[in-house]
């Protein structure tokens, strides 16, 4: 007998780890991802607590702290450079501000295709045009004129999730924009890093800077971050993006137009606003969401990865636990992650709130000093139980002639 076949939307990181978790209980995967291949770069993301465990359980721990920047830790610096604050990348056992699994959102996204292209089938360059669901399936249109039908369909893909818009609703409904807007790309490493994070912050008006190194050493990681009470920007729109970003970053100081210097030259720009996903539900019928798609806590959470990450483990393993009933199965995930999830919001709206710019009509910056923090940061970081799911089917190192018949471990789909 041949798995549930499940169609998910996106290939970044929600995505091929779910496919990864999917095909190891039995599932017939496909990943839809609109972009013509795998998008390299991108932001520095973290693994923290249980997280780093559902990576050692997918058996990469190894593949993934391969992969990972090796940062030594973090300077925050003033307008000349002089060092204010340390954080080092051990602190709080490898959890804390700069955690000891620390990748570029592209690479981790390799590590992750690289471990699962051989049982799934990978679709690039097409996207889910309409959708139409009954009592057994799901009836997919993809853009590029091709139609087939799924047992089920998760949505991975981003912020901007197309098949939450279609699905559930327009965007506005569930974005929480917080008040920040995040701009990052790649420069030539002309400043000196090695393995040490530097960040300057203006707290009068709420801008920063940020250099941070990556594997190759040639090269580093620019991050810019400024207020902004709205965002109209289209978030495709890159040469708008990039008027946006010179206006508002003008006499910022620190390194700032050396780095703006290369803003033309980057092959890797990145803008948008700092928000998160708030829904009341994550699946409609036979069709739900995961990741940023979900429950986005947004860049100032620092856990983005970590849901991800989580919830594939305990969306795969509910739904297989389940039989594949979609009622049973989102629910139970549902249910296991609501409060892991909004831990991690409310770091993410309390780190943008202590960003904002000082004024009269502000709410005061939150006091992290205090022992609420730390009971939010510990729920945040290890707050969800991941079951071993036994008796529930995983195909993790059985041979191809253990697999049952029609399994993606015997499939021959490449991408």
């Amino acid at each position: 007998m041949s798995g549930p076949r499940v169609l998910v939307a996106g290939a970044s990181i929600a995505g091929p780890a779910l496919a990864h978790w999917l095909r190891r209980r039995g599932a017939e995967v496909t990943v839809v991802e609109r972009a013509p291949e795998l998008r390299p770069g991108g932001q520095a993301v973290d693994a923290r607590g249980v997280a780093k465990k559902v990576i050692g359980r997918m058996g990469l721990d190894a593949a993934v702290r391969a992969a990972c920047t090796d940062t030594a830790g973090a300077h925050t610096v003033d307008a000349d450079g002089h060092v204010l604050e340390t954080f080092r990348a051990d602190d709080d056992g490898g959890d804390g501000f700069i955690a000891d699994i620390e990748i570029l959102r592209g690479d981790l996204s390799q590590v992750l295709y690289d471990d699962t292209r051989d049982g799934v089938e990978y679709v690039f360059g097409d996207r889910i045009a309409g959708l139409a669901q009954d009592a057994d399936g799901v009836d997919v249109v993809f853009a590029g004129g091709d139609r087939r039908r799924f047992e089920l369909v998760v949505g991975a893909d981003g912020l901007h999730s197309a098949l939450r818009a279609m699905v559930f609703g327009p965007h506005e409904r569930f974005l929480r924009h917080l008040g920040h807007v995040l701009a990052f790309y790649s420069v030539p490493n002309e400043f000196g890093l090695d393995r040490w994070l530097l960040e300057y912050q203006d707290q009068e008006s709420g801008r920063s800077a940020l250099l941070r190194p990556i594997q190759d050493a040639t090269r580093a990681m620019a991050i810019f971050s400024f207020a902004s009470a709205d965002f109209d920007v289209d978030h495709r729109d890159v040469a708008a993006q990039k008027v946006l970003l010179r206006e508002r970053m003008a006499g910022l100081g620190w390194l700032t137009p050396d780095i703006l210097a290369h803003l033309d030259d980057t092959p890797d720009f990145y803008l948008d606003q700092v928000a998160q996903v708030v829904m009341d539900r994550w699946s409609s019928g036979r069709v739900g969401l995961i990741g940023d798609a979900a429950f986005s806590s947004s860049p100032m959470s620092g856990q983005g990865t970590g849901l991800a990450l989580v919830g594939a483990y305990l969306l795969a393993g509910e739904l297989a636990a389940a039989g594949w009933d979609p009622d049973a199965g989102f629910a139970r995930y549902e249910a296991r992650m609501r409060s892991f999830v909004e831990a991690n919001q409310e770091i993410g709206r309390l780190n943008a709130r202590s960003r904002d710019v000082p004024g009269p009509d502000a709410e005061p910056r939150p006091d992290f000093a205090g022992a609420w923090f730390t009971e939010l940061v510990g729920r945040a970081i290890n707050g969800v139980e991941l079951p071993d799911y036994a008796g529930v089917p995983d195909y993790a190192g059985v041979p191809d002639s253990a697999a049952p018949a029609g399994s993606p471990i015997t499939s021959s789909a490449k991408p």
